[in-house]
């Protein structure tokens, strides 16, 4: 009997684990998110990025009170994808709450022209980026994120 008790506890907490239709449906814009950041160079990025991400998307990356459009980041993406044609954002770490996901990642590129402000030397960078993405409908509607772009400079300046 203690047993049975425990194949049904067992079987009720991995019912409680299992990802719902639309838990799925978020997790699947989340990764498409980073699909569309593993391949910039392959065009379309404007499709792409609709896709996965809500026409009134915001990315927040300070606390400036700005932050950045969907059509926005488009154009930024095809800046990275002549400026970076090798970048890589591999995906390192996902946790989830609701219907929002915290993803921490390494990027890594070699800069085929100056990288803010410094020239282009030949080498690369390997920066943590964390992001929080909040997904709605089975697209990212917001974006706070965070990249060590300043270890990015120190090591593409380094002597």
């Amino acid at each position: 009997m203690r047993s049975v008790k425990a194949v049904f506890a067992a079987a009720g907490l991995a019912a409680g684990l299992a990802a719902t239709p639309v838990e799925a449906n978020d997790r699947a814009a989340v990764d498409g998110f980073y699909q569309l950041l593993n391949s910039l160079s392959a065009g379309n990025i404007a499709a792409r990025a609709e896709a996965v991400l809500a026409p009134d998307w915001q990315s927040i990356g300070d606390y400036s009170g700005t932050s950045k459009s969907r059509d926005q980041i488009v154009g930024q993406f095809g800046s990275f994808a002549t400026l970076m044609p090798d970048l890589k954002w591999d995906v390192k770490e996902v946790l989830q709450s609701g219907n929002r996901y915290i993803v921490r990642s390494q990027a890594t590129a070699t800069p085929a022209g100056p990288f803010m402000g410094v020239p282009v030397s030949g080498k690369s960078f390997n920066i943590m980026a964390i992001d929080i993405h909040t997904v709605e409908n089975g697209k990212i509607k917001q974006s706070y994120h965070v990249e060590d772009w300043a270890s990015a400079l120190r090591q593409l300046s380094a002597k």
